[in-house]
């Protein structure tokens, strides 16, 4: 992970949550996350441009869930240049920002929920 957290001042410092409120949703950003990742699969199937099967290719920069999770909530707490986000979670900027909008309905969703 690109930014280890020692405590719950530092996590509320990074993210603007604690711990437990983290924790709390991470299994529902997990669900939508996955849903959405079964839409685009189902939706590249049917247009035919799908090529691999769920879960194929490399596997980015975030692996865990708690990881894209942790991303975007730093992103929304401070604010960082893709360029300072990138380096945080050791990608590239344009990576970086390509996440962020991945991740940021994701987020909303879960937040709505």
């Amino acid at each position: 992970m690109g930014i280890e957290i020692r405590d719950d001042r530092q996590m509320k410092a990074l993210t603007g949550l604690s711990r437990a409120q983290f924790d709390y949703l991470l299994p529902i950003f997990s669900d939508i996350y996955q849903a959405t990742q079964q839409k685009t699969y189902e939706e590249g199937v049917e247009s035919g441009t799908r090529t691999r099967k769920p879960g194929g290719g490399s596997k980015g920069k975030l692996p865990t869930i708690a990881e894209k999770l942790l991303c975007v909530l730093y992103y929304y707490k401070t604010y960082p240049t893709f360029d300072v986000l990138g380096t945080q979670f050791d990608m590239v900027r344009s990576k970086a920002h390509e996440n962020l909008h991945k991740f940021s309905p994701i987020l909303y969703d879960t937040l709505v929920h």
